[in-house]
């Protein structure tokens, strides 16, 4: 299977972001305009604040120079995840059963591509969500985006 431009953007971040203590979340680079962004996602015991976010986006912007990976120009992003974080992989959601999250899959599953509910399980590359009562799977590959909904 072919390597992402973000699966390769993000082995080469990982170990920057974690030299410095932070726990790497994930990134997005979406192919937008006329300069691509790069947002890097980060993490704390007790979450990061914005001189953190600025010590990460200096030591990976000055190594994203050197290594020139990004074709042309580019904005760097660094911030955490919020209160209504993307998950960027299964794992990151078990700390998360019994909360809300909304699921947008690739292609549709009967009519729809968005799915609301209770996260009731994660084993392996599937997660399962309790959507108006009924318990519904779904496979990681079939997921195109997935994040936290905060409740207040």
């Amino acid at each position: 299977m072919r390597q992402t431009f973000e699966e390769m953007l993000s082995e080469i971040i990982r170990p920057e972001v974690e030299n410095l203590g932070y726990v790497f979340w994930g990134l997005t680079s979406p192919a937008t305009g006329k300069k691509r962004v790069v947002r890097i996602y980060i993490d704390g015991p007790e979450g990061v604040n914005i001189d953190q976010c600025a010590e990460v986006s200096r030591q990976v912007g000055l190594m994203l120079e050197v290594e020139d990976v990004i074709p042309g120009a580019f904005v760097l992003e660094v911030s955490s995840p919020g209160l209504e974080r993307l998950f960027f992989s299964p794992d990151q959601m078990a700390g998360y059963v019994g909360r809300k999250v909304d699921v947008l899959l690739h292609e549709p599953v009967g009519d729809r591509r968005k799915f609301k509910g209770e996260l009731t399980g994660v084993k392996d590359d599937t997660i399962t969500l309790d959507v108006e009562g009924n318990s519904i799977d779904f496979d990681w590959t079939a997921i195109k985006k997935v994040a936290l909904v905060h409740e207040f």
